[in-house]
């Protein structure tokens, strides 16, 4: 299948799967949700004849992914309650579709992880981060719940950890989606609210 938003590329066993919005920094909108979720459901069907046995998904550019388009967030302001329902379950199924891929799901994460990036990031079976990689729930400093993108994280993280990043329009590293792996990242404590 050819997509307009995603590069897809096979290295032997392995799928190479490339969010290719840099311009926006690969956010989401509908169409990019479209294709996530049918390209999930040709992973399954590569998976299950044995063709592929790892995915890495990345992002185009300086940032993985920065969650919502804004042009397409300012659109669903207009949107009646059903069709916010609508774009709500199609990304939720999106992100159960990459989440119940029957193969080791590695998110390779530069730049920033917002919003329904951190979603994404939580629904890989292993995050890869550079070190200066952010992770986030943006959307809270807009006043906004991130009721779609909680469920991956809460089944990444304990609950109580959960609940306090929710409060946080932004995770630190050390109860951020990627675990520590440097000795210096490992003394940091939780930064103090504010």
């Amino acid at each position: 299948m050819t997509y307009t938003h995603l590069v897809s590329q096979r290295d032997g066993a392995v799928e190479r799967l490339t969010l290719n919005r840099p311009d926006v920094r690969n956010a989401f909108n509908e169409h990019v949700i479209a294709e996530l979720t049918a390209w999930a459901a040709e992973a399954r069907a590569a998976a299950a004849r044995h063709d592929i046995r790892a995915i890495v998904i990345a992002g185009a550019g300086k940032v993985f992914c920065a969650g919502a388009d804004v042009t397409w967030m300012s659109k669903t302001v207009h949107f009646t309650e059903e069709e916010n329902l609508r774009d709500a379950t199609a990304m939720s199924r999106m992100f159960a579709a990459i989440n119940e891929l029957p193969v080791a799901v590695v998110g390779r994460v530069q730049g920033a992880a917002l919003g329904g990036g951190a979603g994404l990031a939580a629904v890989c079976d292993i995050v890869v981060a550079e070190e200066a990689a952010l992770f986030g729930f943006t959307e809270t400093k807009l006043g906004i719940l991130p009721a779609v993108i909680s469920p991956p994280h809460a089944r990444r993280r304990s609950a109580s950890s959960t609940r306090s990043c929710r409060l946080w329009s932004s995770m630190p590293p050390s109860i951020g989606t990627s675990p520590s792996c440097s000795p210096r990242d490992r003394k940091r404590s939780p930064p103090r609210r504010r």
